[in-house]
């Protein structure tokens, strides 16, 4: 349901237009606020804890893949001094008198197995690289394997967090709607998820990989030079120091991104939904204007984050390759000394590509960790957002509901600088129809917002036949009450499946009955699959009018106790809503029934009519006694007469 009426429009002025809100509203506590980068990056790790055994199977198979991945280059460095040794001992077995060597040749091949008149083991090279094939076999399916756990723990939590945003937005009062462009919470509720979902998806994995990888390959380099290793570690705290420096300035880039993102969403959502009133009003260019504006902002913070983040990878790969260059350099120094063979030199040079290789992923990745962490702190946001109060744990209830709803004393203010509703007291009997009117911002709609527990009043109470409504639980208040609201709320759906909404089991019989009652059955017939036939949101394909009549008959069907009609008949012409008064007549009958208007010719038949102004009853009767007293009911009255001769004329 939408919420309407005039106070909506004249509270434009002191806060954003009101967004639809849920139907139905839980209860629960706020969470740990989101503070930082890297209070937000715990945060959504810690998203991750229910998936701890896939996790654990992540680890462990990264660790196994990683594990073989780095014996690899040790082994072929074997596989080389064997086919070095043999060509050595064909040499020397070919040429024996000739085969003699300096001190320095004698120093460089000490490290270097051969028998003088052998030549190369084929045998043993093969096995050797079959040994090797066979690792980086089983490595590439461990890492297979890793990689599809790791995409379930990340869709699973993804799923999670969408299924507690959900939640969140069930529990969050409608004040927070009516602060939140539209625009902005879907773009939280999909975009934001959606990119922290492909974040982890894409880093969780290789983040893990990398660093084992780190761990793994600088063991092995320890194992086969120390010397060669440490030189190999300068690069680790230049990456470091790098990353961080880059990281620090990207990240803002990312939040002013995300941000951009949700307002140009909001502004899009808001020009789509009016697109009929931008064209009526000629406000194409300003809309297109604002926009460019907003792609701009867009762009300008998009190109930052990534151009930003980007310097870390090329920056990172030129300490990589100066490191390569180093260890080449030393590694032949150390081969030419005999203190490592040219095997163990080839299997370190091998290592030293793969030690830089996860820092150059890791820094690339930068950019997607930033960008999903941005993300996160928005939905984070929207996740502490102070919820409405939770239901009493041991809800009251009437007896029988029978409809008698008083208001004692009520006070409410939507800014507690500027009161709106002042000590309002009112009594509605069962079976007895009450009218409000008033000029726009009298606080009409608020009074229905409040029987609802939209809002809560900040003084005073509000009974349903004597139990305080602040007692009762929301779900079974709000189900004793009907709503038809002058802005209509259909879904994508049936035309049947509408007006059954919210009264669950209905059967198509009385579907039809309803739709009877309120007059729909006469346009319905008309359609070529009649109740079968599919709407949209936006009611394509079905009148204003249509829509409104839609609505009427949910509320015929749902049979509520206490009936609420804000301005319900604004959007259908003459004859339909003569109809449409005989039908809510017959709705309103052993029910109560608010009826919010206008059109004060709508509310004539009313047992009460109270006139509202500045958020106080100023007058209440029936319709000819208020017109006697000749105060402010008759001063609308009279207005709205006054005009209708104008037109007339």
């Amino acid at each position: 349901m939408s919420s309407g009426g005039d106070e909506a429009k004249a509270a434009a002025t002191r806060r954003p237009a009101p967004a639809m809100g849920p139907g139905r509203f839980m209860s629960g506590g706020p969470v740990e606020k989101s503070m930082n980068f890297k209070v937000s990056g715990k945060r959504l790790l810690g998203r991750l804890r229910p998936e701890r055994p896939l996790i654990i199977g992540v680890l462990a198979l990264a660790t196994v893949s990683v594990a073989l991945s780095v014996i690899g280059p040790k082994i072929l460095g074997h596989a080389t001094d064997l086919i070095l040794g043999g060509v050595f001992g064909k040499l020397a077995g070919e040429h024996p008198g000739a085969f003699h060597l300096n001190s320095k040749q004698q120093q460089m091949l000490a490290s270097v197995h051969f028998t003088p008149g052998k030549g190369i083991d084929f045998g043993a090279v093969g096995t050797v690289l079959g040994w090797v094939a066979l690792i980086y076999l089983f490595a590439g399916l461990c890492g297979i394997v890793q990689a599809r756990l790791a995409n379930v723990a990340v869709q699973r939590a993804a799923n999670r967090l969408r299924s507690d945003v959900e939640d969140k937005l069930a529990r969050l009062p409608l004040s927070y709607y009516d602060k939140q462009p539209r625009g902005e919470v879907l773009s939280r509720v999909t975009n934001d998820i959606d990119n922290i979902a492909q974040t982890l998806q894409q880093t969780m994995s290789q983040i893990i990989t990398s660093l084992l990888m780190v761990v793994g390959v600088l063991t092995m380099m320890f194992w086969i030079s120390w010397i060669l290793a440490l030189i190999a570690l300068v690069s680790i705290p230049a990456s470091a120091v790098l990353a961080a420096k880059v990281g620090k300035r990207a990240q803002p880039q990312f939040v002013a991104q995300w941000k951009s993102t949700g307002k140009l969403n909001a502004h899009i959502e808001e020009m789509y939904t009016g697109h009929s009133l931008v064209k009526v009003f000629g406000r194409q260019q300003e809309a297109a204007e604002q926009f460019d504006a907003e792609n701009e902002k867009l762009y300008q913070a998009s190109f930052k984050a990534q151009f930003i983040s980007g310097l870390i990878q090329p920056a990172m790969m030129f300490i990589g390759n100066l490191n390569y260059v180093i260890v080449a350099v030393v590694g032949g120094l150390r081969v030419a000394s005999g203190a490592l063979s040219i095997g163990d030199v080839q299997a370190f040079i091998q290592y030293s590509r793969q030690f830089s290789q996860p820092l150059t992923q890791v820094a690339a990745m930068a950019n997607l960790v930033q960008s999903g962490v941005a993300s996160a702190e928005r939905v984070f946001e929207l996740l502490d957002a102070d919820e409405q109060s939770p239901d009493p744990a041991q809800p009251e209830r009437p007896e029988t509901v029978h409809g008698r709803v008083e208001f004692e004393h009520v006070a409410f203010r939507y800014d507690p600088e500027k009161p709106l509703i002042e000590d309002l007291s009112l009594l509605a009997e069962p079976g007895h129809t009450v009218a409000i009117v008033g000029p726009t911002g009298a606080g009409k709609t608020t009074l229905v917002n409040l029987l609802m527990r939209f809002y809560e009043p900040t003084g005073g109470r509000i009974t349903l036949d004597g139990v305080d409504v602040a007692a009762m639980n929301r779900e079974e208040l709000r189900g004793n009450i009907g709503m038809v609201l002058q802005d209509t709320w259909l879904f994508g759906g049936s035309i049947a499946d509408n007006i059954a909404y919210g009264s669950e089991g209905a059967t198509r019989e009385q579907v039809v009955a309803a739709a009877k009652a309120a007059h729909v059955d006469r346009f319905v017939r008309t359609l070529p699959d009649g109740y079968d036939t599919v709407i949209d949101d936006e009611g394509t394909g079905v009148s204003a009018g249509e829509k409104q009549l839609i609505t009427i008959a949910r509320a015929f069907l749902a049979e509520p106790s206490i009936l609420v009609l804000d301005e319900a008949t604004s959007s259908v012409d003459t004859r339909t809503e003569v109809l449409i008064q005989r039908a809510m007549a017959k709705l309103r009958a052993g029910r109560t029934a608010f009826v919010i208007a206008h059109r004060l010719s709508t509310i004539r038949d009313a047992d009460t009519i109270l006139v509202m102004e500045n958020g106080a009853i100023v007058e209440q009767g029936d319709h000819a006694s208020l017109l006697e007293q000749g105060g402010a009911y008759a001063r609308l009255y009279q207005a709205q007469f006054a005009q209708a001769v104008a037109e007339v004329d």
